[in-house]
C-alpha cells in the first residue's frame, strides 16, 4: 500500500506538468480547430536557449527561465505566422502537415547550434525533500506540482475572469458568431497561440529542471505527452486537459513501479488508443 501511494503521489506531481502541455494543445485546438504538431519543438527551442544562457552565465536561474519562455514565444510566433495564419484558408490537415515540417526545422536548428546532443539545464538545488509519514515528496516533484498548479490557476483566471478570456472562449464556441459580434478572430487566434506558447515554455522549465538536461528528442516527447493529455480529457476541454494530464502521470508512475520502465510508454499509448477507439465522437469538445 505504501508503494502504491508513493507511486500515486509521484504520478500526480508528474502529471501536473503533462496537464500544462495538454492545456497548451487545447488552447490552440479549441480556438483554431487545428492541431499544432510543432508545439513540443517550440518548447524545445526555449529550453535550449535557456540552457545556452546557463552555460554562459552559471547561477542566473531567473534570466534562464525568462530566456526559456521568450524562446518558446518566438518559436510559437514563427509557427503561428507560417503554419496557421498563412494557411488559414486551407484545410486543417494542411496546417497540421505544415507544423510537422516546422517541427523538423526547429529540431534540426537546435541540433546544429548546440555543442552537444545533451545540454544541461539548471535546477534549484536548495529545495529540500519533504517526508509525510512513509511518503517522500521529492524536491523536483514538489516544484513541478506547485509551479504547474500556480500556472494553471493563473491561466484559468485569465480565461474565465477577464474580458480577454471571454473573447477567446467566444471564438472557441463559434468563430462565425464571434465575427458577427465584431471580434477579430485572427487576432484572437494569434493571442491564444502566444498564451499557449508561454504556458508551454513554463512547462518546459519545470520539466527540464527536473531532468536537469535536454536532448533534441524533447520536442517529440512533449508533443506526444501533451496530445495524449488533451485527448484523454477530451479535445477542446480545458478541465479535461488537466484531468487527462494527471491521469497520464498516474498511469505512467504506477506502470513504472509495478512493471518497469520498459512498459511505461507502451501502457500510456495503449490507454490513449483505447480512449480514442472506444469513444471517438465524445472525445472532441465543442469549446473551452
Amino acid at each position: 500500500m505504501v508503494d502504491f501511494l508513493q507511486a500515486l503521489v509521484d504520478g500526480v506531481m508528474l502529471g501536473a506538468t503533462y496537464s500544462l502541455l495538454g492545456l497548451g494543445f487545447t488552447l490552440i485546438f479549441g480556438v483554431l480547430r487545428r492541431l499544432n504538431l510543432a508545439f513540443g519543438p517550440t518548447i524545445l527551442v526555449g529550453i535550449y536557449a535557456g540552457s545556452h544562457l546557463s552555460l554562459a552565465w552559471p547561477g542566473a536561474l531567473v534570466p534562464v527561465v525568462a530566456v526559456t519562455v521568450a524562446g518558446a514565444l518566438l518559436a510559437g510566433v514563427y509557427v503561428e505566422r507560417f503554419s496557421f495564419r498563412a494557411l488559414a484558408r486551407q484545410a486543417p490537415v494542411v496546417s497540421m502537415i505544415s507544423t510537422f515540417a516546422v517541427w523538423m526545422q526547429l529540431q534540426e536548428l537546435v541540433s546544429l547550434l548546440s555543442p552537444s546532443r545533451t545540454m544541461p539545464y539548471p535546477s534549484p538545488v536548495w529545495l529540500p525533500a519533504v517526508a509525510v509519514g512513509p511518503i517522500l515528496l521529492r524536491s523536483d516533484g514538489l516544484l513541478m506540482w506547485s509551479g504547474a498548479t500556480l500556472i494553471m490557476l493563473a491561466l484559468f483566471a485569465l480565461l474565465y475572469r477577464t474580458r480577454f478570456g471571454t473573447t477567446i472562449r467566444a471564438v472557441a464556441d463559434s468563430s462565425e458568431a464571434a465575427t458577427l459580434m465584431g471580434v477579430n478572430v485572427a487576432m484572437v487566434g494569434a493571442a491564444a497561440f502566444l498564451v499557449a506558447s508561454a504556458v508551454g515554455g513554463l512547462a518546459g522549465v519545470l520539466i527540464a529542471q527536473s531532468h536537469q538536461q535536454v536532448t533534441p528528442y524533447f520536442g517529440l516527447w512533449a508533443t506526444v505527452k501533451g496530445m495524449t493529455a488533451m485527448l484523454l480529457g477530451g479535445a477542446g476541454s480545458l478541465p479535461g486537459a488537466v484531468v487527462g494530464g494527471l491521469a497520464l502521470g498516474v498511469v505512467e508512475t504506477q506502470t513504472l513501479w509495478h512493471f518497469g520502465g520498459q512498459w511505461r510508454d507502451l501502457v500510456s499509448y495503449a490507454l490513449l488508443f483505447l480512449v480514442v477507439a472506444l469513444s471517438p465522437r465524445t472525445r472532441w469538445g465543442s469549446g473551452l
